[in-house]
Order: C-alpha cells, then structure tokens, then sequence
C-alpha cells in the first residue's frame, strides 16, 4: 500500500504545463506549439472582426439616418459618395453611375447588388480562417494524443514496468494535446457562428437598401 501511495505521488510531481511541454517529444512539442499558434490567430482574428463589424455597423445607421433625412437627391449623392469608403457609400455611388436612362431601377439594382456582393466578400475576410481552424485543430491534437499514446507503450517496454510512473507521463503529455486542440477548436467555432450571423444581418440591411435604391430610380431618375 505505501509503495502504491509513493507511485502516485511521484506520478504527480511536475505535471504543470509547462513540465509536460518540455517533457514531451520534439513531435508532440510541434504539435503543440501549432495549436497555440491556431488559438492565438483565431482571438485575433476574432477581435479585429469585431471592432470591424461594429464600425460597419455604426457607419451604416449614419449613412441611412442621411439618406433618409429628407434632402434632395442631387445633395445626397454629392455629401455621401464623395471619397466613399464604407459599403453603404460605395453601393450608392455604383447604383448612381447606373441612374439615368431607361429601365434604370434594373440597371442600378444589378449595379448596385454587384457592388453589394463584393463589399461583404471584403467584409467576410478571416471567417475562413476560423472555419479552418475550427474543423482542423481537434484533428491535429488528435495526432499529439495518438504520437504520445505511443510513446507511453514504447516507454513502458523499454522499461518492461508498467506501473504509474512510467505510464502517466506519455498518457499526460496526450491528453495535454487533445486538449490544447479543443481549446483552439472550441472559441474557433464560437467565434464563427457569432460572427457570420452578424455578419449576415449586415449583409441584409445591405440588401435592403439595394433594392430601395433601385425602387426610387425607377420612380424618381434624374
């Protein structure tokens, strides 16, 4: 019975991360090290999504708080496409090289929905990524589990001993990796859906004024 309790106590001594880090095989170490690497693009991306979309959607209530203001037409399109950078001024000001003639509403809808199509490409930049990272990080602390499962059955008969001491570190260093994947796959995938459901309200807010804009070329072109 002491000798049981011993064995564990030696199991136990330093199990922190860091131990099992520098315990682990140059293999099991580089697996590790790129699902860190995953888990730290993927909060970056993540935040800078997010101060983006916000700013998207800030300008966006802006630029429709102006359009809908009341004031003519000819004013609006001088005040909010001149060095138009957000989405919103860059679809009007595709829909607006598209206004006079006839059948405008359907020449500045395919215009202005063109344009539309492109500014949420640019604004889906980095969820890509995060899909990438979500689907492949398990998979990749997967191999770390398996390549330090391995090197625990080698361990143990290389040393023909099959007690706490020699099993636990192989078996720690695998379960270390399973879990540094679901660490990196588990905000991967919050991150995500979070944000391609924001992303996709944006996306019909965009949408909707496509369409209003070619409803008024087609009642008021000028």
């Amino acid at each position: 019975m002491e000798s049981s309790v011993v064995e564990v106590a030696q199991a136990v001594e330093g199990f922190s991360f860091y131990d099992l880090f520098m315990r682990a095989d140059w293999v099991v170490k580089g697996v590790m090290g790129i699902l860190a690497f995953m888990s730290i693009w993927s909060w970056a991306i993540a935040i800078d999504k997010v101060f983006h979309l916000r700013g998207l959607h800030a300008k966006g209530r802006h630029f429709e708080r102006e359009f809908w203001s009341g004031q003519p037409l000819e004013d609006l399109a001088d005040k909010l496409t001149r060095n138009a950078k957000e989405p919103f001024s860059k679809v009007f000001a595709a829909g607006l090289r598209e206004w006079e003639g006839e059948n405008a509403g359907g020449r500045v809808s395919k215009a202005a929905g063109a344009e539309a199509g492109r500014q949420m490409t640019n604004c889906e930049g980095g969820l890509g990524i995060l899909a990438t990272i979500a689907s492949a990080a398990p998979f990749v602390g997967l191999f770390g589990t398996v390549w330090g499962i391995m090197n625990a059955f080698r361990a143990i008969a290389a040393s023909q001993n099959t007690n706490l001491a020699v099993v636990a570190p192989g078996i720690a260093e695998a379960l270390f990796a399973t879990a540094l994947g679901l660490l990196a796959a588990i905000p991967a995938v919050i991150f995500f859906n979070a944000l391609s459901a924001n992303l996709a309200k944006y996306g019909s807010k965009l949408d909707g004024f496509v369409d209003e804009l070619s409803a008024l070329a087609d009642r008021d072109a000028f």
